[in-house]
């Protein structure tokens, strides 16, 4: 039997999605507050960059995969962009939705989807986004092929994901870092040590910048780029379907 990444472990594919859909589902609620601790509100900046690359535009049906606690849609959104908010796991949609709400956001559609097997028909959207999501993809090249299927001719993709820094030395500061201490953040924020350290090891298995590219060209997108941010810590990956 084929086996898929679950942290540093190798395990069988449905064990993978139940375990991640465990470990999404514990964090939940403090999902948002962790990111803030982990990038020291560097995230914040990095989807800003994501969306600007976008470029949302009012009329735009886009699909926002992973999209649990709604930080990419709400900006997205706000451009006037109907975004459909897709995420496997019900407990990230609940606290994305109740986030909606007290911001008073309306035009979100919000729905339980594999990545791997979207509901949708075929050539569906302007554009589909997934930020620090597709490493918890069970079959990357599966979640892949969906988007390219369901994007429209011109339609665009974009994924934000964690990456490898090349940048000498820093590498070594950012695995002593997130191998050691993210857990210990995780345990104290969020009462929950053990999933952390899974968030962190999954950046290890995700592949480089360029092997990941070729996996984007492989479903059918052209004009693909990466932009490292970082040095590559997160990357900007994007592509066409043409």
């Amino acid at each position: 039997m084929d086996k898929v990444s679950f942290g540093f472990e190798d395990v069988a594919p449905e064990e993978k999605t139940r375990r991640v859909g465990s470990v999404f589902s514990r964090v939940a609620s403090r999902y948002d507050v962790m990111n803030d601790f982990m990038s020291g509100g560097l995230h914040r900046h990095w989807k800003d960059m994501f969306v600007r690359r976008v470029r949302p535009r009012a009329g735009d049906s886009i699909l926002d995969m992973a999209g649990g606690t709604g930080d990419i849609a709400f900006r997205m959104a706000e451009r006037g962009a109907r975004v459909t908010v897709a995420d496997i796991n019900e407990d990230m949609l609940a606290v994305g939705k109740e986030r909606a709400a007290k911001r008073g956001l309306q035009g979100l559609s919000w729905l339980r989807q594999n990545a791997e097997e979207l509901s949708f028909g075929d050539a569906h959207f302007d554009a589909y986004t997934i930020a620090f999501g597709i490493r918890n993809v069970t079959r990357i090249q599966s979640a892949l092929d969906e988007a390219h299927r369901v994007l429209k001719v011109g339609g665009r993709f974009y994924c934000l994901e964690f990456s490898t820094t090349t940048w000498p030395g820093f590498d070594k500061i950012y695995d002593a870092y997130s191998l050691r201490i993210v857990p210990k953040i995780g345990r104290i924020v969020a009462q929950d040590e053990d999933s952390y350290r899974y968030l962190v090891e999954s950046i290890r298995r995700f592949p480089p910048m360029n092997a990941f590219k070729a996996m984007i060209e492989k479903a059918g997108f052209v004009q693909t780029k990466v932009e490292p941010i970082l040095g590559g810590l997160v990357a900007i990956h994007s592509g066409w379907k043409v």
